[in-house]
């Protein structure tokens, strides 16, 4: 296996097991930290593949920029429709915020 091959075997498990986490987690809180485990997994195969394809050099690192910002407002806005639900609930489970739905 060359360098790159492990570097996208551990961004496939880092995705699969925040992909798991999406899945079975009620709990938001964990839910969004699984979502920022998959990002952070597309994050390693974008540098991966732009540190060892000559053609991509630099382009890479500069999605990453992207995903990151991304990545931030995404726990910001979620965290606060945690918060706001939380006040009104009590609870943090994702089975009980069945009020925003349409």
């Amino acid at each position: 296996m060359s360098a790159v091959d492990w570097y996208l075997a551990l961004a496939v498990g880092l995705f699969s097991i925040g992909a798991f986490g999406v899945l079975a987690r009620r709990n938001v809180i964990l839910v969004i930290m699984s979502l920022e485990l998959m990002l952070n997994a597309v994050n390693i195969a974008l540098v991966a593949f732009s540190n060892f394809i000559p053609a991509a050099a630099g382009r890479g690192e500069l999605f990453v920029l992207f995903v990151v910002t991304i990545a931030a407002a995404e726990v910001t806005v979620g965290l606060a429709i945690v918060i706001a639900n939380y006040r009104t609930h009590r609870t943090i489970q994702a089975d009980r915020f069945d009020e925003m739905k349409g």
